[in-house]
């Protein structure tokens, strides 16, 4: 070893001193604002776990309300528990079981619901409870068939084969669709 490589060995170890010394004179700067991002992270994630866990807890809470309404549907305290921790799933519930009741007043007070799906399917299930076509998204070839046969019967043949028009061909309504419309052709 000669003096050359000692020289540079040495002028390493400096560098690396005063990256050092640069290092903890940043720190010392920025020091607050560094503790208040790892303390912020540690709060956000911490949070997210919380939050995550409680959310599972209610979920879980939920099901076992639903199941226990699945075998009893008149317990009341799982129907409050339910509405409590998983309200969609309560009004579908409740959906479900005004439909096997065909309780008109129940679908009509769902048809109101935030759930685009529950609202727009108790509407046109009160609609067929009460035998009045209702405008659906869901069912919009039942409600046009259900207004042609109202239209049948109340013998306005022209607005009865219009509202069948408006089904499309490749329905699963098509083919008494095509029925329909042919005994029109005959009652006329």
């Amino acid at each position: 070893m000669n003096i050359a490589d000692v020289k540079k060995e040495l002028s390493g170890d400096e560098k690396v001193l005063e990256s050092a010394f640069k290092l903890e004179t940043l720190y010392k700067k920025h020091k607050f604002k560094l503790w208040v991002v790892v303390v912020a992270l540690v709060v956000f994630f911490g949070g997210k776990a919380i939050q995550t866990s409680m959310h599972a807890a209610q979920l879980a809470k939920a099901n076992e309300a639903f199941l226990t309404l699945q075998k009893k549907s008149d317990d009341a305290a799982a129907l409050k528990t339910l509405k409590e921790n998983n309200p969609v799933l309560a009004e579908l519930f409740s959906y479900v079981q005004a439909v096997k009741k065909q309780d008109a007043k129940t679908l009509k007070a769902l048809s109101t619901s935030k759930n685009a799906v529950i609202a727009d399917a108790s509407a046109y299930t009160a609609g067929v409870v009460v035998k009045k076509p209702v405008d659906s998204v869901l069912y919009k070839e039942m409600a046009l068939f259900e207004e042609a046969y109202v239209a049948i019967d109340a013998g306005d043949t022209k607005t009865a084969k219009e509202k069948l028009e408006l089904i499309d061909e490749r329905s699963p309504l098509a083919v008494i669709t095509g029925f329909l419309k042919h005994s029109l052709i005959k009652a006329n």
